[in-house]
Order: structure tokens, then sequence, then C-alpha cells
């Protein structure tokens, strides 16, 4: 149900401080259910502490504050997802590593790793990213900071060769 508000708050497209009022009114209750449930579980003996279950509410009471914390600070996210997805991509790129014959062609493929992520992440095609700087290398020389993911198109001669 917090994802659904979560979604309903992007839908609305609501502010900062509207999402984090708009979470504390209809996520806070189910955070404070959650959490008294998790307490009575370990309390009541209901579930064995050194179980996987016990282990994972000892976890996340133990981190309440921080799990908890799109509920007092605007724009927090409700979760570390994009975090996590960040994570998988470096350890595919790893794994990936593994088969590169030179030190340099690691660090090709860091950087072309590196970019392809900053694109997914600033919703940029990659493709068309790379495609655009090969088809600009003078003005790429010139004014690299003009060329990245987020701001590429404005970097874009008015007659494209």
């Amino acid at each position: 149900k917090v994802y659904h508000h979560d979604a309903l708050a992007k839908e609305l497209n609501l502010s900062a401080e509207q999402r984090l009022r708009f979470h504390q009114e209809k996520s806070g209750p189910l955070m404070d259910e959650l959490k008294s449930w998790m307490e009575m579980q370990l309390s009541d003996k209901k579930i064995e502490p050194n179980s996987g279950m016990g282990k994972a509410i000892q976890y996340m009471l133990k981190r309440w504050e921080k799990f908890t914390l799109f509920l007092r600070v605007p724009g927090a996210p409700i979760d570390n997802n994009i975090c996590e997805r960040a994570l998988k991509m470096a350890i595919r790129h790893r794994r990936n590593s593994l088969f590169y014959k030179t030190q340099r062609g690691a660090w090709v493929g860091d950087l072309f790793m590196s970019l392809i992520h900053t694109c997914n992440l600033m919703g940029v095609n990659a493709f068309d990213y790379l495609t655009t700087l090969l088809r600009n290398p003078a003005n790429l020389a010139q004014e690299p900071s003009r060329w990245m993911p987020w701001n590429y198109n404005a970097a874009l001669p008015a007659n494209p060769p």
C-alpha cells in the first residue's frame, strides 16, 4: 500500500512537501501498524529471534528511523532501489571485465559502462547519445561539459553534418 501511495503521489504530481504530508497521512499509520506488529512478534515470542524471520524483523527495527525517512524528510525516496540497481550494474560489469585483454581495454569498458548507466538514469537513449558524440568530435573536444547525457541536445549544431 505504501508503494501504491507513492505511485499516486507521483501521478498527482505532488511537490516534495505535499508528498511528505500525503505519506504522513496515508502511509504513516500503516508503518506504525507494521512496527507494532513486528515488536509484538518478538515480545510475545511468536517468532524465534534466531530464525530467518526473527533476524529480518530485528534488522528492520534496528534501522527503523532510516527506513521511515520518507515520513520525515521531503523528497526522501521510500526505498533505495536506485542504489541497488546501480550496484547490480557494477557487479555485472565486474563479471564482464574478466574478459578484457588489456588495462586500457578495461578502462574503455569502464568509461562506456559509466556513460551508459548515466544515460539510463537520465532517461536518455544511450545508443543515440553515443552516436551523437561520434558525429560531433570537434565540438565535444572544445566543450566536453556541454556534451553530458543530460544537456547534449542543447549543444547540437543547428545544421548537423
